[in-house]
C-alpha cells in the first residue's frame, strides 16, 4: 500500500478535481502492474495498473490490487474502475478507505464482493486521506482545503517598515513554496499584495504541467487591468461593490469578475469558498498580506497554516503576520494544533492545523 502511495503521489498535480490515486497489482509478493489517475477524463489507476501490467505480458486473474482510495462504482468521464477489476479476474482488492464521493461511498467495494471479489479497506487510511486532504474536504464540508502560506523572521515579521520583505527566507523555501503552489487547485491573494508587489502568483520553480486558478479578493475592484497577475487570461476578481466600466476592462483582460459582498460591504470569504468547492476546487492556496491573513482566520476560513520562519530577528518596527484583534485574555487565542516540522536549507518549515483533522 505504501507503495500505491507512492504512485499516487506521481499525480499529485495533475488528477484534480479527482483525488490522486495509486494501484499497484501484486502475485506472489511481486509487483506486476503499477500505475496513478491521469488527468481528469484520462484513466483512473486501476486501469493504469492494469494497463501496466499487459504491457509487461504479466496475467493479472487470481492477483491481488492494492489501491489507495475505494474503485469507483460509477460512470463519469470514464467507466466504474471497479468494473475494470471485476472483468480483469482479480482475487482480491485492499483499499486504503472508502471513497467520501456520495456517488461511491462503499458502493465500488460491495460491486467487488458481489463479484466474488475478496474487498478489504483500512490499511494505511491516515496516509491516504491527507494525499487528498483537499478532496476529502470538497466531499464533505463541500468547500476546499485552505493552507495560508507565510514567510517570516523568527519574530514573526514578514516585511520590514516600508515594506521590503524580498527576500526573507532562503531560496530552498521560496522553492518548497512553489511545490506547495503547484499541488494547489487555486491561489488565492488580496489587492493589497496586488498593488504593492505586482506579483504573478504563478508556480516557477518546479515543473507542473498546469497552472492553478489566480484568485484575487479585491472589493472595490482597485486593480490594474495592466497588473501581471491577470497576464495569461482566466483570473478571478471577486468583489463587492460593482464598477460596469472596471468589470468590462478587466474582462477584456480574460479575467472573470465575482460579486460577492457581505453585509459590511466587503467580500463575503465563506460563501467564496463555498463557491469554490461548487467550482469543484479540492485545495486553496493563500499567499496575501497581514490584513486578509488576518480576515481569513477571524472568520474561520483556514484550516492550515504553512509557515517558514527564516533564522532572523527584524524587530518590533517591522509588519506581522496576520491582522487580529487585540486580546484581553490569553485563551481567546487562536488554537492551533502541530502537524509537521521540517527544516529546509536554513530555514525551519511548519505545518500547523486551525482544525481538528490529522
Amino acid at each position: 500500500m505504501q507503495l500505491a502511495l507512492d504512485w499516487a503521489a506521481r499525480g499529485m498535480f495533475i488528477t484534480a478535481p479527482n483525488p490522486r490515486v495509486g494501484c499497484v497489482i501484486v502475485r506472489d509478493g511481486r509487483v506486476i502492474g503499477a500505475g496513478h489517475t491521469l488527468a481528469a477524463g484520462q484513466a483512473h489507476a486501476e486501469v493504469q495498473a492494469l494497463r501496466d501490467a499487459a504491457a509487461r505480458g504479466n496475467p493479472v486473474r487470481g492477483a491481488t490490487a492494492y489501491v489507495t482510495l475505494e474503485p469507483c462504482s460509477h460512470h463519469g468521464r470514464t467507466p466504474p474502475c471497479a468494473d475494470a477489476l471485476v472483468e480483469a479476474g482479480l482475487a482480491r482488492v485492499v483499499a486504503a478507505m472508502e471513497d467520501p464521493n456520495p456517488l461511491v461511498a462503499g458502493q465500488g467495494m460491495a460491486r467487488l464482493r458481489a463479484a466474488g471479489i475478496v474487498a478489504e479497506n483500512g490499511l494505511l487510511a491516515a496516509e491516504a486521506r491527507e494525499m487528498n486532504i483537499g478532496f476529502f474536504s470538497r466531499m464533505e464540508r463541500g468547500i476546499p482545503w485552505v493552507r495560508m502560506k507565510a514567510a517570516a523572521s523568527l519574530d514573526g515579521r514578514t516585511a520590514l517598515h516600508n515594506g521590503r520583505s524580498q527576500w526573507i527566507t532562503s531560496q530552498p523555501a521560496r522553492d518548497d513554496g512553489h511545490w506547495w503552489r503547484a499541488r494547489a487547485c487555486a491561489i488565492l491573494t488580496g489587492i493589497g499584495t496586488v498593488l504593492e508587489d505586482d506579483p504573478q502568483m504563478t508556480v516557477r520553480a518546479v515543473d507542473t504541467p498546469r497552472q492553478p486558478q489566480r484568485i484575487v479578493i479585491d472589493s472595490r475592484l482597485q486593480i490594474s487591468p495592466d497588473a501581471r497577475i491577470l497576464e495569461g487570461a482566466g483570473t478571478l476578481i471577486v468583489a463587492a461593490q460593482p464598477d460596469a466600466g472596471k468589470e468590462a476592462l478587466l474582462r477584456e483582460r480574460g479575467a472573470e469578475v465575482l460579486l460577492l459582498p457581505n453585509a459590511a460591504g466587503k467580500v463575503d470569504l465563506a460563501a467564496l469558498l463555498r463557491e469554490l468547492g461548487r467550482r469543484q476546487f479540492n485545495e486553496l492556496h493563500v499567499e496575501a498580506g497581514f490584513k486578509l491573513n488576518g480576515s481569513l482566520l477571524r472568520e474561520g476560513c483556514v484550516d492550515e497554516l504553512l509557515l517558514y520562519y527564516a533564522p532572523t530577528i527584524l524587530g518590533d518596527s517591522a509588519q506581522g503576520m496576520f491582522n487580529l484583534p487585540t486580546l484581553t485574555q490569553l485563551d481567546a487565542g487562536i488554537k492551533l494544533k502541530m502537524h509537521q516540522t521540517s527544516l529546509v536549507g536554513p530555514d525551519l518549515r511548519l505545518l500547523v492545523r486551525t482544525k481538528t483533522e490529522g
